[in-house]
């Protein structure tokens, strides 16, 4: 008992000093877990024997895929098939065909390299999705296609977790707790007599099998429902994480006792539930144990890495990780110009998809268990896979040099010749622009569309609509566009910076005979082009905000005249604020740092609550 409670209490200090640390620079919690591992394991030697902890921990895994399973809707699954066995099918075969070739040339056998073909056939979902949101990628099609290879992956697991046991070539391995290599019996040993299909012929181990898996199905149709539903009936919310548990437990041992990986039972019955309407009921059970455990599981495996397997050879070791990556980024950026990425996005989907991931870890620790691998050769495998990773950041940041480099050689490029003039000139056509210019060209007034994104322009040419490539910010091509002659200029650019001085410019030229309308990132950037000289201001979600609050409003007791008076006040008092606070506004100093500032926007908000009620008050008076 003292035994676990110091191994539990030093797992948990070490997680909760390393992992925040990585994810504030950047690195990602997985890596953070695994330097976690590292310090406590051959740096201080603090933890020696993981063994015990690591098969514990493994039910993180099998959590982790009965999760995946829960958000993949049959439906939707069907609808990204192109790009799922497309895009991200033939990644993992050319990739893993290529390592396994690789593998096959330094003399591993057909075998083994097509199980170490599998292991760096993957990438990590934990590193990439996060660092996509963190730099807000998820959206663009080098995010949408990075995480469509991704999920292929992520079921690409389950597969494998069946083949590699076909690909033994000898007895499975066992670690004993005290760090000792066991061959023979392996796990399988200790289940046999709790086994379904020991001694079954070939037909009753199939027929057994097929049972479990339809049992699973029919359970997650038929059972799932009215269970949750009785556990409701006794309002006590730890039943909920309690049947939770023994959903994915129950599932794990099913699949244990017919010879099958639990992480493919609960996997299926994952999908199986995706469309229940418990489904996220689930998920917020689960995910807490999930978290914890597979961070447990990352921990044993850096906690486990033999450092003096990576100092008896850290050149070849490293070169290996350098090498595998850069076969997989020569077959993924091949993969993306076929599927029509370009540019910024074929190099986000190369340089982000080109490390190896978590599941190797997963991946490796059951071919060793299972005998594929050798222990010299798994830990050999471990430390290419956890270099990778720590690598993976610098590939982020290579794109990042790449994607700067592409942004200056399409300001190089030179501006289309601008054939025509209109009253209004809108600088900027993305989702804010698009609106503004139906809906001008709708009721018939002609516009002069510019835009610095080639790509933008070309899908607005298939739609019908005219736009000009090139820099808005250029003095010329504002001129070329008839800045000198239009009624309204619309400035409506992403960048904050380039919006500020385009009004200033155009505001400096025409002086008041031009009226512009300027889009703002938010309130302080709503003082900047206050003071450039913007005449019409449009904060990005002001206007949805208000009305959301409007809606609010009608559905907690105001009747939809009370709503919309409200509405309508808060609008007009909030265009009063801005132009009071803009006159207290300095750049350069935050607001929170402006005693004056501070002090009239108090006044201003009591001003407010004073204006609300005066309004619905004549409201109750004219009734």
């Amino acid at each position: 008992m003292e035994s676990f409670l110091y191994q539990a209490s030093i797992f948990l200090l070490a997680a909760v000093i390393a992992v925040p640390i990585a994810s504030r620079l950047g690195l990602g919690s997985v890596l953070g877990y695994l330097a976690a591992g590292i310090v406590i394991g051959p740096v201080l030697g603090l933890i020696t024997a993981t063994s015990d902890l690591q098969h514990f921990a493994e039910f993180g895994v099998v959590m982790m895929l009965f999760l995946i399973g829960l958000e993949l809707e049959p439906r939707a699954l069907w609808d990204m098939r192109k790009k799922l066995v497309g895009l991200g099918g033939l990644q993992i075969v050319l990739t893993g065909g290529a390592v396994m070739g690789a593998a096959m040339a330094l003399g591993l056998v057909w075998q083994v390299a097509l199980a170490v073909g599998m292991v760096f056939a993957l990438s990590s979902t934990a590193i990439v999705l996060q660092t996509l949101s963190e730099k807000r990628l998820m959206q663009t099609a080098g995010g949408r296609s990075s995480f469509s290879v991704l999920l292929t992956q992520d079921i690409a697991v389950i597969p494998m977790l069946v083949v590699l046991p076909l690909l033994t070539l000898r007895d499975p391995i066992t670690i004993s707790a005290d760090g000792s290599i066991d061959r023979g019996a392996g796990d399988h040993g200790a289940h046999h007599g709790m086994s379904l299909v020991e001694g079954l012929p070939g037909w009753g181990v199939a027929l057994v099998t097929l049972a479990a898996i339809a049992a699973i199905i029919l359970a997650g149709v038929f059972l799932i429902g009215p269970l949750f539903r009785f556990i409701h009936a006794t309002r006590l919310r730890e039943m909920y994480t309690a049947l939770a548990l023994l959903i994915v437990l129950g599932i794990a041992f099913l699949m244990i006792l017919v010879g099958l990986s639990p992480a493919l039972g609960t996997f299926l019955a994952g999908v199986v539930l995706a469309n229940s309407e418990f489904r996220h009921e689930l998920e917020s059970d689960i995910e807490p144990f999930k978290g914890l455990l597979l961070g447990l599981f990352f921990i044993t495996v850096g906690a486990g890495i033999d450092f003096g397997t990576f100092l008896s050879a850290p050149v070849t070791l490293f070169a290996l990780a350098v090498g595998v990556m850069a076969l997989k980024g020569a077959i993924l950026y091949g993969l993306g110009r076929f599927f029509g990425l370009r540019g910024r996005d074929q190099w986000l989907f190369t340089l982000g998809l080109a490390q190896a991931g978590e599941f190797g870890f997963v991946l490796v620790s059951f071919s060793l268990q299972q005998g594929v691998f050798t222990p010299a050769l798994s830990e050999r495998l471990l430390l290419v896979v956890a270099l990778s990773m720590l690598l993976t950041p610098l590939a982020f940041i290579a794109f990042e040099v790449v994607s700067k480099r592409l942004a200056e050689e399409k300001e190089d490029r030179p501006a289309d010749p601008i054939d025509a003039h209109a009253p209004v000139i809108i600088a900027g056509i993305g989702r804010f622009g698009q609106i503004v210019n139906r809906l001008v060209q709708s009721c018939g007034f002609g516009t002069v569309v510019l835009d610095h994104d080639m790509e933008t322009i070309q899908v607005m040419r298939r739609f019908g609509f005219k736009g000009y490539f090139g820099d808005p910010t250029r003095p010329e091509l504002l001129h070329a566009a008839g800045i000198d002659t239009a009624k309204v200029l619309v400035v409506a650019l992403d960048d904050p910076a380039a919006t500020t001085r385009l009004v200033s410019y155009a505001r400096r030229l025409r002086g008041e005979e031009l009226h512009i309308v300027a889009r703002a990132r938010d309130r302080t950037h709503v003082y900047a082009l206050y003071q450039a000289g913007a005449d019409d201001i449009v904060r990005e979600l002001f206007d949805s905000s208000i009305r959301a609050g409007r809606y609010v409003l009608e559905n907690i007791g105001m009747t939809e005249y009370e709503a919309a008076q409200a509405q309508e006040t808060f609008y007009h008092h909030d265009r009063y604020t801005v132009r009071e606070l803009a006159k207290l506004w300095k750049p350069g100093v935050a607001p929170a740092d402006n005693a004056d500032y501070i002090a009239r926007a108090k006044e201003l908000e009591k001003e407010l609550e004073t204006a609300l009620f005066q309004a619905l008050e004549r409201k109750d008076d004219a009734a």
